[in-house]
């Protein structure tokens, strides 16, 4: 077992991750990033083949390197290209693959365990975003459905979909793009536990900064985070606007009371017939392995510094999260990775200075 004690560890080599580390490097900290994929590229690389960069929201540069092109390529094969080019080009210290288990407090060390490995820090950095942690509501019936029950993480293209008569379930700006790539090839339905938000006015860098000032709200008060997206409304894209000429959007369902082994039941009795259950519902933040050093407040979220705009964990100053509550966009996850690298020299001089 290594028994050096690295300044800071960065958990994640996603754009969080990455942005981090190249702040870490600048600042001359050293430091390690462990990463849970066998290859670079984040969550980016486990995406649909469909997804091109003309259908993502954006992707924006990591520090000192020029975002890629929006185009008709895949998003799964030019992200990932662009960040394994981004840690070759800055030599950044990425270890994979590495899946984190726990961390723990041993004697004011933080020990990073990974099966029978193990890493001593005086800091650590959360940058492992949501991807690794789909969120699935459980309804009465789930375990009788004879046809496909697949999460967004499990999208496989919307020809896989094709003949099949697919329920979307969810809210967000996923079910939207699905709905929009489906409802053309197939027959689809759409059901959403509230009335959909929809805004036809431009988003404005104002409208933006509101949204995230709600997500920062949330976490100032320890609550666990709303995605950015999720607080913004929902729009379309010129993509989706044949779906919209079929009628996927304006025919939303509220949710289905059970799953039935042919389709789902509505609350007022009636039956609907599908093949597929298509969950568009989200993800969690991935900070299980935080667990041993108790940093969820009563209300179930990581309280942060500076009223949630921060980066810094309220319990513990040696934690940072990043790609976490507000930062969780590629905009986001860039700045905080900057602040993150800041609060990380912080707790070391404080470390210095009371040792």
């Amino acid at each position: 077992m290594d028994m050096e004690i690295l300044e800071s560890i960065v958990i994640g080599a996603g754009q969080a991750g990455l942005s981090t580390s190249f702040h870490l490097k600048r600042l001359g900290i050293d430091h390690l990033v462990l990463d849970a994929n066998e290859n670079p590229g984040g969550a980016w690389q486990h995406r649909w083949d469909a997804l091109t960069m003309n259908d993502v929201h954006g992707v924006a540069e990591l520090p000192g390197a020029v975002a890629p092109a929006r185009d008709d390529q895949r998003a799964n094969a030019v992200v990932p290209a662009s960040f394994a080019e981004y840690e070759r080009a800055g030599s950044l210290p990425v270890v994979r693959p590495v899946h984190v288990d726990r961390v723990t407090d041993e004697d004011g060390i933080l020990v990073v365990h990974a099966g029978e490995r193990e890493w001593r820090t005086r800091t650590l950095v959360n940058a492992t975003g949501t991807w690794s942690q789909p969120f699935l509501p459980r309804y009465p019936g789930m375990e009788t459905f004879l046809g496909e029950q697949l999460h967004t993480v499990d999208y496989p293209g919307p020809e896989h979909f094709r003949g099949k008569r697919v329920l979307v379930v969810g809210g967000g700006a996923s079910a939207v793009q699905f709905l929009g790539a489906l409802a053309p090839i197939t027959d689809t339905l759409w059901a959403t536990r509230r009335e959909p938000v929809w805004r036809d006015d431009d988003f404005t860098p104002e409208a933006g900064a509101a949204a995230v000032a709600l997500v920062e709200r949330r976490v100032a008060q320890g609550l666990p985070p709303q995605s950015v997206v999720g607080v913004t409304g929902l729009m379309l894209r010129p993509q989706e606007r044949e779906a919209e000429r079929l009628g996927a959007y304006s025919d939303r369902r509220p949710m289905f009371q059970r799953i039935e082994p042919d389709g789902v039941r509505w609350a007022d009795g009636s039956f609907e017939r599908v093949d597929v259950i298509l969950w568009a519902t989200g993800f969690r933040p991935a900070i299980g392995y935080l667990g041993p050093l108790h940093l969820r407040s009563e209300a179930g979220g990581i309280q942060l510094d500076r009223n949630g705009r921060g980066t810094t964990a309220v319990k513990d100053p040696r934690i940072q999260l990043v790609g976490y509550g507000p930062s969780a966009s590629t905009i986001g996850a860039n700045r905080a990775g900057r602040t993150a690298a800041v609060g990380v020299q912080r707790a070391l001089s404080s470390l210095v200075t009371s040792g």
